[in-house]
């Protein structure tokens, strides 16, 4: 007979304690955890691995292991393949999350609906087979090879798998999904950890890829246990601001390929749109002659783009003036403030500051430090910064500029959208063959001589 107890699990790491806990004592966290229902099994025999004689389970050496290149599949998707790392590996497990309403169930069947060549099963635990017809009929795609599956029991799912034999599979999402294994409600840490675990196995057994879509919660991260983002192979986060059209796809986590890659689609009626050139939409045409705009030519992955970075500077009406960041670590541009201030003498003190990066994006490369403190600059003294001139460098505590990577790749990307002038590091120069530009580059080593070049 089966004994049903009541446990507290902690949904960060996994740990459990027969009490709750405000802290884990396991991962440090608070407020991490649940409680649970299990049920206790009677205990039984199995085998030990590795003590009976007919395992072949033997230690190889390094040198004897044979490796060929993995075998991928073509999403039809250059956004979605670049983030992969190249497309889809065989026997791969992908989990996508994002808010609710970001476009993960659009993108997904989107991307399914143009694999005309792949039989897919698409299994959906939130939505009925209607619902996703009116989704199908709205992006204007029909792909003969697609089946849908509405189910949420894991067991039946395999045995519906078995039968059709898919090429791919998807499964929205892995909190709806449950297995018999497990006493607990669906969307619980043990009923997540044990489904994304059997579905590990069954991918890497049958060699079909599967695409799990998972809920965040108010902190931004993946719904249920941590174990789930170690289990899968890769992590892709797709986010972007509900009131913007833009959604970016981040590769947070990926055993096939880099993480450092990003996608950007635009959402439209009928879809999702690749951006193959993003400065298209990050830059505007509108702000000649307006001040607290600059350009800074940043890298993202391998992608360069022209961004525009935004500032407004005003009087503080209270005592304490405000300091607020949009898409840039406000930590590092309470230093740029700093060494403003220190280096170039500009009192900032008693002056709000406002800074946005446009379009809705986060940019955490250093090289646009350049840029933030052009525009703060330029909206204190009220003087727009000349049309035609695009920027890059990092600020150092001394007041230095410092060099920055791919500077080719950045001169290329301003030469291209018609930039006349380039404000570069003086030391990215060293090497660099400039007779070939059709851009005016300005080395530049302190920041008042970058200052210079752009006030006079």
């Amino acid at each position: 007979m089966a004994k049903t107890k009541t446990v507290y699990v902690c949904s960060n790491c996994g740990a459990d304690s027969p009490k709750w806990l405000g802290k884990c004592p396991n991962c440090g966290e608070w407020n991490t955890y649940v409680e649970e229902i299990v049920t206790k099994e009677p205990a039984v025999k199995r085998p030990v691995p590795g003590i009976m004689e007919g395992n072949k389970i033997r230690p190889v050496l390094l040198r004897d292991i044979t490796t060929e290149e993995e075998a991928r599949i073509d999403l039809k998707d250059d956004e979605l393949n670049r983030v992969l790392g190249g497309g889809l590996v065989k026997g791969s497990l992908v989990l996508i999350g994002g808010e609710p309403g970001i476009g993960k169930s659009t993108l997904v069947l989107q991307t399914v609906l143009g694999l005309t060549g792949l039989k897919t099963l698409y299994v959906s635990g939130e939505e009925s087979s209607r619902q996703l017809k009116l989704r199908a009929d709205r992006l204007s795609h029909d792909n003969p090879n697609c089946f849908i599956l509405c189910e949420t029991h894991l067991e039946q799912i395999f045995t519906q798998a078995a039968n059709i034999q898919p090429d791919l599979m998807i499964i929205d999402s892995i909190q709806t999904i449950f297995t018999e294994v497990v006493e607990s409600s669906p969307g619980s840490v043990s009923q997540v950890r044990e489904c994304s675990a059997a579905i590990l196995k069954y991918a890497k057994e049958s060699g079909v890829p599967v695409l799990l879509i998972g809920h965040i919660n108010k902190e931004g991260s993946i719904a249920g246990p941590k174990v789930l983002e170690h289990i899968v192979d890769t992590v892709l986060q797709f986010e972007g601001d509900q009131h913007y059209m833009y959604r970016i796809l981040r590769s947070i986590k990926n055993r096939f390929g880099s993480t450092a890659e990003l996608g950007i689609y635009e959402m439209r009626q009928d879809g999702l749109r690749e951006v193959s050139n993003p400065s298209e939409l990050l830059l505007t045409q509108n702000h000649e002659g307006l001040s607290g705009v600059a350009i800074a030519a940043a890298i993202e992955g391998i992608r360069p783009f022209l961004i525009e970075t935004q500032a407004l500077v005003s009087s503080a009406v209270y005592g304490t003036p405000q300091r607020s960041a949009t898409g840039f670590d406000l930590r590092r541009m309470n230093m740029l403030l700093a060494v403003l201030e220190k280096r170039a003498g500009f009192k900032l003190v008693q002056k709000d500051v406002f800074l946005n990066i446009a379009g809705g994006l986060k940019v955490n490369d250093p090289a646009i430090d350049l840029a933030v403190i052009s525009a703060i600059l330029s909206s204190s003294l009220d003087i727009s910064i000349e049309p035609g001139i695009s920027m890059c460098g990092e600020v150092g505590l001394s007041g230095e500029i410092r060099p920055v990577n791919r500077i080719e790749q950045r001169v290329a990307e301003a030469a291209k959208l018609g930039f006349r002038r380039m404000i570069v590091p003086r030391h990215n120069l060293q090497g660099f063959d400039t007779s070939k530009l059709k851009i005016e580059l300005v080395p530049v080593r302190k920041v008042e001589e970058a200052l210079r070049a752009l006030f006079g």
